[in-house]
């Protein structure tokens, strides 16, 4: 074998064991223990038919074959099969990464993840240049450029749907019951995040609310508005497209529903397991509730309304949710490369992970865009708002 070949077999090797657990190479990260007899041949016969692949490619492809690249994509694959936030960046793409600015960031207005491969929009922000094209939660996203987010890291394809503002950035996108995908060509720009959405309903006994994201700031809108006039009135908490914010502020917010129990956990195989518990003195009303959930309700939005639902607290009504709730890990490879590992995923008080599991509504409601494709947000009731104000007005105070 050529020195090449053995580096690219050594760096491939160490991948595996990563995403077998196997920690007597990554020893000096401190994750993994050393698991003996049948385990270890099992990895070291996986490597030597990795090896043996690797070397079939490189003497008898049709053509000599980029080995380096070749290598790149089934790193991307293997960190990839693990979930869809576990990713593997090459050296270039970790130094973007790193240096990538924290504020100030232009962006196209959509919440991605990966579902089958392929880049897939979770939500998108109203006012957006994406909600201008009209994407929406569950659109794919097959290419950005002439990229196929297939061979693409999420950390790398959020890192391209970033850039400066005024910037365009083209997009083909599948989007459901359409044979061919649309080309489109958004204009990045400097999204805000959706403000507190307030109303109320049936003679004011009922209080509607719309987070929008769950960051400290919003969190903290919503426990003032309750405080203020909502103490005594049914509440509608409205997580549809909601999927960006701390996992620890969709606890707190389920905890301003709930006086005591599980709220969540989080665990991993070498994470310590964590559990959240109601604290009574936090809970602001014990009046009814519906929280609505769609397929963009992600991360922290499903985390409450897990806590509410499995707490029997009031009714969680709409679609089911996206699934996504876990803490990655990055680690710096020898040769500039990082791997963002899975450590840890947020499961609901019934144990179920939410990164597995999502949340599925004890009520219900599908999306009217669903079954009628010729209708539009303009010209289509809220079926899903109109059920739970239903259940809501069914209740005693």
């Amino acid at each position: 074998m050529s020195r090449l070949f053995q580096r690219i077999v050594f760096v491939l090797s160490i991948a595996i064991f990563v995403a077998l657990g196997f920690g007597f190479i990554l020893g000096e990260f401190g994750w993994f223990g050393v698991h003996a007899g049948g385990e270890q041949d099992g990895a070291y016969k996986q490597m030597r038919v990795y090896a043996e692949v690797l070397k079939k490619i490189q003497t008898d492809y049709v053509t000599e074959p980029n080995i380096t690249q070749v290598t790149t994509g089934a790193l991307h694959g293997l960190l990839e099969s693990l979930d869809a936030d576990s990713s593997y960046l090459t050296p270039t793409e970790y130094k973007i990464y790193k240096d990538r600015p924290s504020t100030g960031v232009a962006q196209v207005g959509i919440s991605v993840s990966k579902r089958y491969g392929y880049a897939t929009v979770v939500s998108v922000l109203p006012g957006s240049p994406a909600d201008k094209d009209h994407l929406t939660d569950g659109d794919v996203i097959e290419s950005i450029g002439d990229s196929s987010t297939r061979e693409l890291s999420l950390a790398v394809i959020r890192l391209m749907l970033e850039g400066k503002a005024g910037s365009q950035l083209t997009l083909s996108v599948v989007r459901p019951r359409k044979p061919d995908p649309d080309k489109i060509t958004l204009t990045r720009t400097l999204v805000p995040p959706p403000s507190l959405e307030e109303q109320q309903y049936d003679n004011s006994t009922i209080l509607y609310l719309k987070p929008g994201v769950l960051t400290k700031a919003r969190v903290d809108e919503v426990a003032a508005k309750i405080k203020e006039d909502g103490r005594g009135r049914k509440v509608v908490l409205d997580l549809r497209d909601d999927s960006e914010g701390d996992p620890q502020q969709g606890i707190r917010l389920a905890n301003y529903f709930i006086k005591q129990g599980t709220l969540a956990a989080l665990e991993g195989q070498k994470y310590p397991r964590q559990t959240f518990t109601a604290d009574p003195a936090e809970c602001l009303t014990d009046a009814p509730i519906a929280v609505l959930v769609n397929r963009g309700t992600a991360g922290a939005a499903e985390l409450t309304a897990a806590a509410i639902e499995d707490a029997k607290r009031g009714d969680v009504v709409g679609e089911r949710t996206f699934g996504e709730g876990s803490v990655q890990k990055t680690i710096d490879l020898p040769d500039g490369a990082a791997l963002m590992l899975t450590v840890a995923k947020y499961e609901g008080p019934d144990g179920k992970k939410i990164q597995d599991d999502a949340v599925t509504p004890n009520v219900v409601v599908e999306s009217a865009a669903d079954d009628d494709l010729d209708e539009t947000p303009a010209n289509r009731g809220d079926d899903t708002l109109n059920k739970a104000l239903e259940l809501l007005k069914a209740k005693n105070g």
